[in-house]
């Protein structure tokens, strides 16, 4: 039995060995390549909770700016984030059927309403409940009017495309759940690279709020971590 045999018993043997064949079989370098990964996936995770927050806030403000209703856009029950959204899917079979595609989004949003007080809810306290998959969903091709044409796309500066944005903030999210799972996150394919994710994360923040996006960098170990792999 080796005499780091601690290491699978840690780590687990099938996980571990991905670390192994990466780096060329050398069991020492392996594990410093594994505490690396774990050291930039705390990184990446830092700057994901500040674009979270400014994302969340820049879509609140987008349509409670627009919002006719008197009770908070996410309360209200005409919400265009809980009404039913029907779209015809081809399943599988070849059949195409209806589909309300606001249906998990309106179980989140319910529930974060239960979880924050029910008819004493604060809309700001269901807006931190909501998870960040809630705000990703937000920008797909399916809430082209009903969200991004209506409100979404006044909380981009530079009329940015919706494709372009939806397309970032799902790889920030592949990424994000990625991390969550304590899962290997380089060697990735192109558009998961760490480094590109990050960096096009910055181009959105940036067409959020400017500012916000300079004091993140400032504060950012992204690229110093990033440029010390083993």
């Amino acid at each position: 039995m080796s005499s780091d045999f601690w290491i699978d018993q840690w780590l687990g043997s099938p996980r571990f060995q991905r670390y192994v064949d990466s780096a060329g079989g050398d069991r020492g370098d392996a594990l410093a390549l594994y505490e690396w990964n774990a050291s930039l996936s705390a990184a990446l995770l830092k700057d994901f909770s500040h674009f979270e927050v400014a994302l969340r806030n820049a879509y609140d403000k987008a349509i409670s700016s627009a919002w006719k209703n008197s009770t908070h856009w996410l309360l209200d029950p005409q919400s265009p984030v809980v009404v039913p959204l029907w779209r015809v899917k081809t399943h599988s079979d070849g059949l195409k059927r209806g589909s309300d595609i606001n249906e998990k989004n309106r179980r989140q949003v319910f529930r974060a309403i239960d979880n924050c007080g029910k008819k004493n809810a604060e809309a700001g306290k269901v807006i931190a409940e909501l998870t960040f998959g809630f705000w990703r969903y937000m920008t797909t091709s399916a809430h082209e009017k009903s969200l991004w044409v209506t409100y979404l796309h006044k909380a981009f500066s530079g009329k940015p495309q919706r494709s372009d944005i939806d397309r970032i903030i799902g790889t920030v999210h592949i990424l994000r759940n990625r991390i969550a799972h304590q899962e290997q996150i380089f060697n990735l394919a192109h558009e998961f690279d760490p480094a590109i994710v990050h960096t096009e994360m910055m181009t959105v923040l940036e067409r959020i709020n400017p500012e916000a996006k300079a004091r993140v960098l400032a504060s950012s170990s992204v690229a110093e971590v990033f440029n010390s792999r083993p």
